[in-house]
């Protein structure tokens, strides 16, 4: 197998990452979308004001992309430099997506959850986003040990 073969190869792991993490985070704002808008929904049919607050279970998952996209960026640089350790770059990249991307769409499940009963109590927020911040920790720790395991 020729340099650019192997090259390509392990910058395919950073496309899978972050394809992985991006679907990840378009599950987590699908779950946690609809049922802000329906909270929305229930706060205006009793005439009360919706709490523009909720945005934050919607728009949580979008940072594992960001996190997807930065290792997407150091895998290609690595194969870029070591094309021999294509197979690193390309596991790396599979599941380094996966750890990253399900995270985020379990966030918005839970993200779900806490729009929902935000909705129908007005109180915890701050108990919702801990949890939210709990699962984004993990795609955090995917991150960063990923970054050291293949360096």
């Amino acid at each position: 197998m020729d340099a650019a073969m192997m090259t390509d190869l392990g910058k395919l792991g950073g496309v899978i990452c972050l394809s992985m993490g991006a679907i990840g985070s378009a599950l987590g704002i699908g779950a946690a979308g609809p049922a802000a808008v329906g909270a929305w929904k229930k706060a205006f049919s009793r005439s009360k004001p919706a709490s523009f607050i909720m945005v934050t279970f919607i728009g949580a998952p979008l940072s594992q992309t960001i996190y997807a996209m930065i290792l997407m960026f150091r895998l290609m640089e690595y194969a870029a430099a070591a094309p021999e350790r294509w197979p690193l770059y390309l596991g790396a990249g599979l599941f380094g997506g996966v750890a990253i991307g399900l995270p985020a769409w379990f966030q918005g499940i839970i993200g779900a959850a806490g729009a929902d009963a935000l909705g129908e109590t007005d109180k915890g927020f701050g108990n919702y986003v801990v949890a939210l911040g709990i699962v984004e920790t993990v795609s955090l720790f995917a991150l960063i040990f990923l970054l050291i395991a293949v360096k």
